[in-house]
Parts: structure tokens; C-alpha cells; sequence
């Protein structure tokens, strides 16, 4: 027997559930070779990355600051002060001049071949070897061995301080290998025994950094953290970034803390030195 009730089914229908994906802020960093590590370091251990992505570049400084420009970069890492061009070009574009933000310090450091018996030279000297006026290195107390000259390429901010600061404008020798990277050049000075070259100190392995005396008579000075927060060694630089506009958001938080205690801790354990002592 047929019951004439109608059996009751049960009809159930997939609705699927949308989890809105939360927008993850991507955050360009450009520029400094000399850089690329510390920069590199500092997104990695950022303790607040939940919302927010990295994206490291190198390039060079010159590359960097045409990049903040031409607006393909939020933040440009430099080795070398901006430039007053630089500087109009970001103004009639942005309408603002830039924003400049010493994140650490560093010293330029002359490397040459752990063999190579030279300790200490003059900045004279270094201007004389890299301007090709002193080309053999029984000039300076070494062997009588051609110098072999390694550079970094004239878009890098290390390229350009050092040709201000310690060449005093003057052009780099000819015979100059230009090196695309700090890397580079301390790989390639590592297997020279007559090789020269310089970069940051965050980079010395497998070579020799040479002290050097402000001037003949002079005691030369070591590059080391105390030297170069005082100072007292004659190839020490800031390092920099720089933005288009005043930082807001995540941006500034992420600046703050690369300038914080925290951030200069990271400094120091890369091997380069902090803004200041904490």
C-alpha cells in the first residue's frame, strides 16, 4: 500500500564560499649594488609582512634614482648623495624635491690580493695607482708587477664617490676593468695577486683591505666600525634611501623599522656600521 503522502526530498545546493583574497602591498626597492644585501636582509627578517611583498633590485644608484623618477621604484637604495639635477627632475615631475633617509653607514674599503705583501698606502698613492700615474707596485713597497685595476661601472654610486672623493674628479685609468658589481670586483681581486680594486667593506672575504693615511706621514687608518662612525678612516660614507614623496602606511612603518634599534641591528650583522650608536 502506497502512502498519499508524497515522499519529502531534501535538495541540497552548493553555494560556494568566496574568500575575498586579501591585496598584498607590493613594495619595489632599486638601486645600490652595494646595497643589494642589506637591503635584501632587511625585507627578509621585516617582522610585519603579513599585507605587504618585497621586490629587491640592483642596478646601481644612478640606475636606482632614474627608476624613482621615471616612477618604477618606491624606494631608491644609493651609495652616493643625490644629485641637484636629480633632485629638479623629481621636483618638476612630483612636485616635491625627494625625501632623503640615512639608513647606514659604510667604508669604502682599497682591497688587494691576501698575498700581495702592500698594507698601507696614502689616499696620494690610491689616486695615483687607479689614475694610472703609478702603475708598477714597486712604487708603493710591493713587487715588481704591473697593477692590475679593478673598478665598478660609472653608473654605480661607489663609482661615483670614489672618483669625488678620492680621485678628486680626475678620470680612472683606461686600462681599468669595470666590474658590474661589488661581488665581482672582490672575486676578481681574490684571484689577482697584483689586482686592486675598492667597495664596501660589508664585502670583504678572500681579500686584503688596505689601511690608508689621509696624507703622507699621517698613520693609517684601518676600516673598521669605530673608524668609520668617527670618522677617523678617510674613505666613510652614508648610505641612503630615498623616496618620491613623504612615506605613509606600510611604507613608513617598514622605513621606521630599518631605522629603529631593531633595523640597525640588521646593519651591523650584515657588516656594515649604523647611522649611530644605540
Amino acid at each position: 500500500m502506497f502512502s498519499r503522502f508524497a515522499p519529502i526530498v531534501l535538495v541540497f545546493v552548493a553555494i560556494p564560499l568566496i574568500i575575498a583574497a586579501v591585496a598584498r602591498q607590493r613594495v619595489t626597492l632599486k638601486g645600490s649594488d652595494t646595497m643589494v644585501i642589506l637591503t635584501q636582509r632587511w625585507t627578509e627578517v621585516y617582522p610585519d609582512k603579513t599585507d605587504m611583498e618585497f621586490q629587491v633590485t640592483g642596478g646601481g644608484s644612478g640606475t636606482g634614482l632614474a627608476a624613482l623618477i621615471n616612477g618604477t621604484t618606491d624606494i631608491c637604495a644609493s651609495s652616493r648623495p643625490i644629485k641637484k639635477d636629480e633632485v629638479k627632475q623629481l621636483k618638476a615631475k612630483y612636485k616635491y624635491p625627494g625625501l632623503e633617509v640615512r639608513v647606514a653607514r659604510d667604508g669604502l674599503a682599497v682591497y688587494v690580493h691576501k698575498s700581495n705583501p702592500v698594507k698601507t698606502l696614502t689616499l696620494e698613492q690610491v689616486r695615483n695607482i687607479f689614475t694610472g700615474k703609478t702603475t708598477n707596485w714597486n712604487q708603493v713597497g710591493g713587487p715588481n708587477k704591473a697593477i692590475v685595476l679593478y673598478s665598478r661601472e660609472n653608473n654605480s654610486g661607489t663609482y661615483e664617490f670614489f672618483k669625488e672623493h678620492v680621485l678628486l674628479k680626475q678620470d680612472f685609468a683606461p686600462q681599468a676593468q669595470h666590474m658590474a658589481g661589488t661581488a665581482a670586483l672582490i672575486n676578481a681581486v681574490s684571484k689577482d695577486p697584483y689586482g686592486i680594486g675598492f667597495g664596501g667593506a660589508a664585502y670583504m672575504a678572500n681579500v686584503k683591505a688596505l689601511s690608508i693615511a689621509r696624507e703622507k706621514g699621517q698613520a693609517p687608518i684601518a676600516p673598521n666600525e669605530t673608524t668609520i662612525l668617527s670618522g677617523e678612516y678617510p674613505i666613510s660614507r652614508f648610505l641612503y634611501f630615498y623616496l618620491r614623496e613623504r612615506p605613509k602606511g606600510k611604507i613608513k612603518e617598514f622605513i621606521d623599522w630599518v631605522i629603529s634599534p631593531e633595523g640597525q641591528k640588521v646593519v651591523k650583522d650584515v657588516g656594515y656600521y649604523p647611522i649611530k650608536k644605540f
